[in-house]
């Protein structure tokens, strides 16, 4: 088997540094090799290697591993190419031969490791040359005697060294005497299972710390009795027997311990191996005489024996006396009542007691325990009936305990803990990570002890009702990998204390903006789901410093952009995981971008330059809005349209009650008042007194008493043909007009303007109009007009050409009087025959009638 010295076995990987793993310092994988630490380093292991492949590695090199291959021997030129070789790893191959000059050019060599191999022969010769080495690994070969040749003694630099192996059947008092000049830190002989012969006095001459026993004493238990004495003279920190008892459990009466009070150590460690009650009885009454202060049981096969007698007159183990007691890997939880009694707890002070799985704590164990201030029963599958009897009474139990530990156990019920805790009244931290505790049935009844720090609840089931049964009194508070969802924020206002708060881990969704806690200093929040974070988030924690928040889902916006930069810029609060721990989550074009790079534009996140932009671009479009209406008359078109609207819905009722007609009129004439005489004393009898008489409609004569003008305008006007407008100066001045006008235009919407005639009775510049004549103006550049001439001998020629637009009326009588008709008129409808309109304009002689056209 292969020996683990596990007090002083140093990791052999730590010796090389940087890790190999590392990019920045990797240079090569190619060979048989990785050559890393910028050339300084080899990695070989379990390349399944039968020879160095001395010409594919650099000189340069500082440290080779070969660990793990199939090497079978080491020749002169294996490693001549590298002087400043200082760490060679050859465990774990099959070496069965090393060359003398293996190392003659490796003089720098320190750490040698040939630690499981074939060798027959300790190599004595090879290892001349080598005067810096510190240590040396050298047990678990095949050679048959541990016995070092006069070279040794030249190694003064030696700190570290191991030697031995199965088939070394005993030692001699002359084998370790070139060791007699140096001082050793670490020690470790391997012997046979079957220890054959000890010699008195052949450790005498080793001087070290630590000193590690791989043997088994099964056939030769006396031979304790010699090592304990060889060992009388040194000073040691700790000394470790593995397998003292391979194959049987010792069943003699002497005892083997008795020399032990005699060592001056520090630390004891059995490391596997057969105790029995009675082998466990003697090392103990020797403890308590001896001046070590740390005992280890690791590993032990325990079992009762079937001679020990209890007298009933109590436990013999009455004085031990250590401020470290370790029981680990125990077979059989008998060991700790071994006597049946667990007298030898008293005076103990660190109590560690894992993977034991014991199944009862039965109630004088606790009061037995009244020196014991660290406590640990982490490992051992502990139910909450297992650990707290109500039938137990605890008061004044465990008077000087300050440190409880029941990590990695199977505890549920914060209740039951409280009801056993609470009666050990010095207790500071305890540490019930990695359990089922937290659910809300189980936590509602708490009463801890007032003296509690620090409470380690990492790795549970916390909901957030659980928080009102957690001690307030506490400073630490770690509650990662809880499972948690949400706070509850009433705790942190009365855990007045609290410094340090770990919630790592958890799934909180969102940070409330009204969390206090007054004293905290120190908040972890990584690894959670929230997504916001901002100022107000922390606002009522004025002590804290320092907070680890990163590998959420950030949401990457403003109110989180302006938290980092003023977290940063005021450095109040150091961000302790910034910026490698925090990306953006969410929107998705940001995903995975580091929020350090996250730079959002001004005017998206400054809600002031906002409001002024929209404010400022509000009251331009407002100003726009009201200089188009000023200058397009906006008002007057809506008035209008919303006169049409009503006289047509006034319209439409009438319809329905029946009163439909026809057009009544040729044309309807739209004047102004001042032009009045004009139009009764020229235009009606020019236009009606004749063969064929025109119908036509003007407001003086024809407009229904009784009706609101603008249903008069807007009804005659639709029961016309066509409008004739007479402009003038006073046209346009005139507001009825002006509205006639519009309706005119209303109606002939979608269709051409031939329906509207224009007679210009008086020069007029289309410029000079209004703004709200932009369609008079569009006509008068765009249409043909009449023009009313002032020479009397062009007159004839005007009438003929508005006959010519108007068209030769026909007319048909009907029965029923038209009351929009004067009283002696009868209705009648008109028939028009139509007269091809001119497109080009008129063109008259000297003194003629000028009709200008414009395109």
């Amino acid at each position: 088997s292969v020996w683990l010295f596990v007090l002083f076995w140093t990791a052999v990987s730590s010796q090389f540094s940087p890790d190999p793993s590392s990019p920045s310092t990797f240079i090569s994988d190619e060979g048989p090799c990785r050559i890393y630490n910028f050339g300084l380093s080899a990695d070989c292991q379990g390349r399944q290697l039968d020879f160095v492949p001395w010409r594919q590695l650099p000189v340069t090199l500082e440290s080779i591993d070969l660990s793990y291959n199939g090497l079978y021997v080491i020749s002169a030129a294996d490693f001549q190419n590298f002087p400043q070789l200082r760490i060679l790893l050859l465990q774990f191959n099959n070496i069965t031969h090393i060359a003398n000059e293996a190392f003659k050019n490796n003089p720098l060599l320190e750490h040698l490791n040939i630690f499981n191999n074939s060798l027959h022969e300790i190599p004595a010769s090879p290892l001349t040359s080598l005067l810096n080495l510190k240590e040396l690994f050298m047990s678990n070969n095949l050679y048959r005697h541990a016995t070092l040749v006069d070279s040794f003694s030249k190694l003064v630099r030696l700190k570290v060294l191991s030697l031995g192996g199965p088939l070394v059947m005993g030692l001699k008092k002359n084998d370790f005497q070139p060791l007699k000049n140096i001082q050793l830190q670490t020690f470790a002989i391997k012997c046979s299972s079957n220890l054959s012969y000890y010699e008195p006095g052949s450790l005498e001459v080793i001087h070290t710390k630590q000193m590690g026993f791989d043997m088994a004493i099964d056939q030769r238990p006396n031979a304790l009795h010699h090592m304990l004495r060889d060992l009388a003279n040194n000073t040691i920190s700790a000394i470790q027997f593995r397998n003292l008892f391979e194959f049987t459990y010792y069943m003699g009466d002497e005892d083997i311990f008795v020399n032990l009070k005699d060592i001056i150590a520090s630390q004891l460690i059995f490391h596997r191996g057969k105790f029995n009650e009675n082998l466990l009885k003697m090392a103990l009454l020797n403890l308590q005489v001896t001046p070590i202060k740390r005992l280890r049981l690791q590993y032990i096969d325990f079992a009762r024996s079937p001679t020990f007698v209890d007298s009933g007159a109590g436990s013999s183990i009455t004085e031990l006396s250590l401020d470290n007691l370790d029981l680990w890997y125990i077979s059989n939880p008998d060991v700790l009542r071994f006597d049946w009694r667990f007298t030898w707890f008293k005076r103990i002070k660190q109590l560690s007691i894992q993977y034991v799985y014991f199944s009862s704590v039965p109630c004088d164990s606790w009061a037995e325990m009244e020196g014991v201030e660290l406590l640990d029963v982490s490992n051992n599958r502990l139910s909450d009936d297992v650990l707290y009897n109500k039938r137990c009474n605890y008061k004044g139990s465990m008077p000087n305990l300050l440190t409880f530990n029941l990590s990695t156990n199977e505890l549920t019920s914060l209740e039951d803990l409280s009801s056993l805790i609470k009666q050990f009244r010095k207790l500071q931290v305890l540490d019930l990570s990695n359990n089922k505790l937290g659910s809300a049935k189980e936590s509602r009844h708490c009463v801890w002890t007032q003296n509690i720090t620090r409470f380690i609840a990492h790795h549970n089931y916390f909901s957030s009702e659980a928080f009102h049964c957690l001690p307030t009194t506490v400073s630490y508070l770690d509650l990662s990998d809880c499972n948690m969802d949400q706070l509850d924020l009433t705790y942190f206002k009365k855990a007045t204390n609290l410094k340090i708060l770990l919630l790592s881990g958890n799934k909180i969704k969102f940070i409330p903006s009204k969390w206090e806690s007054p004293s905290l200093q120190f908040l972890a929040l990584d690894g959670n789901s929230f997504g916001l974070i901002s100022k107000a988030s922390f606002q009522h924690m004025p002590q804290l410093s320092r907070l680890r928040a990163g590998n959420n889902p950030y949401h990457c916006t403003c109110e989180l952009h302006a938290f980092v930069q003023d977290t940063i810029a005021i450095g109040k609060v150091n961000l302790t995981d910034w910026p490698l721990n925090y990306r953006c989550y969410h929107p998705e074009p940001f995903l995975n971008t580091f929020i350090s790079k996250y730079f959002p534009g001004k005017v998206a996140c400054d809600i002031r330059l906002v409001i002024i932009i929209s404010v400022a671009t509000t009251a331009i479009v407002i100003l726009i809005f009201v200089l188009i209406c000023y200058i397009f008359d906006l008002p007057w078109y809506t008035k209008a349209t919303y006169q049409i609207i009503q006289a047509k819905y006034r319209a439409h009722k009438e319809n329905l009650a029946g009163d439909v007609g026809n057009f009544n009129y040729h044309a309807f004439i739209s004047y102004s008042h001042s032009d009045a005489d004009w139009v009764r004393d020229q235009l009606l009898p020019c236009l009606e007194n004749n063969k064929n008489p025109y119908r036509l409609c003007i407001h003086e004569r024809d407009f229904m008493p009784g009706k609101w003008i603008i249903d008069n305008i807007i009804e005659n006007i639709e029961s016309s043909r066509k409008v004739i407008f007479v402009l003038s100066r006073h046209f346009v001045n005139s507001e009825w007009c002006n509205y006639e006008l519009y309706f005119a235009q209303q109606r002939a919407m979608g269709k051409t303007f031939s329906d509207v005639i224009l007679v210009v009775k008086e020069p007029i510049d289309p410029s000079s109009l209004p703004s709200k004549y932009c369609k008079l103006k569009k006509m008068l550049s765009t249409k043909t007009y009449l023009e009313w001439p002032q020479q009397v001998n062009q007159q004839p020629f005007f009438w003929a050409q508005l006959r010519s637009v108007l068209g030769k009326p026909t007319m048909t009588r009907e029965g029923t009087n038209s009351i929009r008709s004067r009283n002696t008129s009868e209705r009648f409808s008109v028939v028009e025959e139509r007269i091809p309109e001119v497109n080009k304009p008129l063109e008259v002689g000297s003194g003629g009638l000028v009709v200008p056209i414009s395109s």
